[in-house]
C-alpha cells in the first residue's frame, strides 16, 4: 500500500475511534485521544460552551415562535382553525426537539469542564515555583467560580423548559380534540398563563446566554 494511502487509512481509523469514544461515554479516553490530535480540554470546553449558547438562543426563539402560534390559534374562526392548529403542533414538536438539544449541550459542557478542572487541580501540585503555583491557583479559582455561575444559569433556564412544554402540550392536545369555536373561546383565558411561563423561560435563557458570554471572556483572558 502506498504511504499516502496508509496515512489516509490511519487517519480514518483514528477518526472512527474518536467517534466511538465520544458516543459510548468513555470521557477520559475520548479527551486523551483528542489531546493527541491537538485539541486541549480548554479548547473543547470553549467549543461546547459556544454550542450550548447557540442551542439556548435557538430554543428561546423557538418557544417565542410557539407562543405566537398559540396566540394566533385562540383568535381564529372555525374555518381557519385546522390549518393553524397544524402549524401550532409543528412548532410544539420543534420546541420539544430544541429542549432536548439544550439538555444535551449542558451535559456536554459539564463532561469536558469536569475533566478540565480535575486535570488543572491535579497539575497544580507539579509546580516547583510557589509564585507560579499561586498565580495558577488564583486563575483556577476565578475560572471555576465563573463556570459555576454559568452552569447554574444554564440549569435554571433548563428547569423552566419542562413547565412551558407541559403547558403547550396540554393546549395543543386540547385543541386537537376540540377543534371548534367553543373550545377556542375557552382557551382565551389560558393565553395569559402561557405567555407568563414563556416570558419567564425566555428571561432565564437570556441570563444563561449572558453568563456563557462572561465565561468565554474569562477563558480568553
Amino acid at each position: 500500500m502506498p504511504p499516502t494511502s496508509f496515512r489516509a487509512v490511519s487517519l480514518l481509523g483514528l477518526a472512527a475511534a474518536v467517534l466511538v469514544l465520544a458516543t459510548t461515554g468513555c470521557s477520559s479516553m475520548y479527551f486523551g485521544t483528542m489531546e493527541k490530535l491537538g485539541y486541549a480540554k480548554r479548547d473543547l470546553l470553549v467549543k461546547r460552551v459556544k454550542s450550548a449558547r447557540k442551542s439556548q438562543e435557538e430554543a428561546k426563539q423557538q418557544f417565542k415562535t410557539a407562543l405566537e402560534r398559540f396566540s394566533e390559534v385562540v383568535k381564529l374562526s372555525d374555518t381557519e382553525l385546522s390549518a393553524k392548529y397544524a402549524k401550532l403542533k409543528a412548532e410544539y414538536d420543534r420546541s420539544e426537539t430544541k429542549a432536548g438539544e439544550v439538555r444535551d449541550r449542558i451535559a456536554d459542557v459539564e463532561d469536558v469542564a469536569n475533566a478540565l478542572f480535575k486535570e488543572w487541580k491535579a497539575e497544580l501540585k507539579q509546580y516547583s515555583s510557589k509564585d507560579l503555583r499561586a498565580a495558577s491557583e488564583r486563575k483556577y479559582d476565578a475560572t471555576r467560580a465563573r463556570y459555576e455561575q454559568y452552569i447554574d444559569a444554564m440549569k435554571r433556564a433548563e428547569q423552566k423548559i419542562g413547565p412551558v412544554l407541559t403547558s403547550l402540550h396540554d393546549r395543543v392536545l386540547f385543541l386537537k380534540h376540540n377543534l371548534n369555536a367553543q373550545a377556542i373561546a375557552s382557551l382565551q383565558t389560558e393565553l395569559t398563563s402561557v405567555q407568563t411561563n414563556t416570558a419567564s423561560l425566555v428571561r432565564e435563557m437570556e441570563a444563561a446566554i449572558r453568563e456563557a458570554d462572561a465565561f468565554l471572556q474569562t477563558i480568553a483572558e
